[in-house]
């Protein structure tokens, strides 16, 4: 049996659009965007920013240097926040000024990064309506990733997604707060296909997620609950997201994977454990879109926590830094490391300290 569990977490993977463009296997290019109305444009865009992208470029393209950081690490199970459908649906969704859509083709995206989880509640995983949600789900559970947090009906988007490693498993809820723009429409019903939907932030809907852990997790499960909450873009982290994040935490819950944000927010080690409060995004096609260039949103953060095996202590919180290029992602340079650093109030190598490591 291994001594220590490693994770690879990260945020919004958005692989629609824009990116889903320059992949081997584009689906249709049309958007019913306010100023945009061809996915091309965001390519174009992307372009005139930072120079000329592939295309067709290869599935590994958008991962750029995250993939040989995470052979390096080794992870035992990796996850990430899927912030689009993957469907060939033309519902668009009414009354949303964005959709994201990947083509069903495309999905070795997720495979070349050997992915494990993906998190579906969110406030995109509908935007092609409930066929496009579930031709998502079943589209990524033949490619033998995980789904989890959207479904069919609530039994399963509440229902975990599994990991084994050694003895034990890793256990992924995904939940969804309407404070990231998810619909109340959009929650799963005994009969309706939806996301696994928080009516709130209360300590009792904490209670209601801590008694669906209890029913599941064994004596050597790791359990991490990812979360879709909050706005886009600013550094403060609401109290509501801080007490229920502890709430989980103070009931056994051993990383809250937090996620929303264009942009890393801060970083939190309680009890013992890691809450990140919001993870940015890793994967996007937003270069060339200004308007909040104060964040930095171009740089992004790889989180591996390391656990003991047997008592799933954290031993360790690494943040790799990247930044994106032609929708691609390279190595930062020491003083973007140094600002992100800065910015989110890490570093040392204290006992359960966190990090950036350029």
């Amino acid at each position: 049996m291994p001594s220590t569990v490693t994770l690879f977490l990260a945020g919004d993977v958005m692989t629609g659009r824009g990116v889903d463009q320059i992949l081997p296997h584009p689906g249709g290019p049309r958007l019913r965007e306010r100023r945009v109305w061809d996915a091309r444009d965001y390519v174009a865009l992307a372009e005139r920013e930072n120079g000329p992208i592939p295309r067709p470029a290869g599935f590994d393209h958008p991962w750029g240097v995250a993939l040989s950081v995470l052979d390096g690490a080794e992870p035992d199970a990796r996850i990430v926040n899927l912030e689009t459908s993957v469907t060939t649906s033309r519902n668009y969704a009414p009354g949303k000024g964005i959709h994201y859509r990947m083509h069903p083709a495309n999905v070795g995206v997720l495979e070349v990064a050997r992915i494990d989880v993906c998190a579906l509640a969110n406030n995109h995983v509908l935007d092609f309506g409930t066929r496009g949600l579930i031709e998502t789900v079943d589209v990524l559970g033949s490619a033998g990733l995980r789904p989890t947090g959207a479904g069919r009906d609530d039994r399963r988007a509440w229902a975990p997604a599994s990991v084994p490693i050694g003895t034990g498993r890793v256990l992924v809820w995904s939940v969804g707060s309407p404070s990231s723009g998810i619909s109340r429409r959009s929650g799963a019903g005994p009969r309706r296909p939806g996301v696994a939907l928080l009516p709130d932030l209360s300590d009792g809907t904490a209670a209601r997620v801590l008694d669906r852990i209890g029913a599941v997790r064994g004596p050597a499960d790791l359990v991490v609950v990812s979360v879709h909450w909050g706005s886009n873009w600013g550094y403060e982290v609401p109290g509501d997201q801080v007490r229920f994040a502890h709430r989980l935490v103070d009931g056994g819950v051993d990383v809250v994977h937090g996620h929303s944000s264009h942009h890393p927010r801060p970083v939190e080690i309680h009890h013992g454990r890691p809450v990140l409060y919001g993870c940015g995004d890793l994967i996007n096609d937003y270069e060339g879109i200004h308007g909040y260039e104060q964040f930095r949103d171009d740089l992004r953060l790889l989180y591996l926590p390391v656990f003991a095996a047997d008592t799933r202590e954290l031993l360790e919180l690494r943040m790799v830094p990247v930044r994106a290029r032609r929708m691609r992602l390279e190595h930062v340079t020491r003083e973007e490391a140094r600002w992100l650093r800065q910015v989110l109030g890490v570093g040392g190598s204290s006992r359960h300290g966190a990090w950036i490591t350029p």
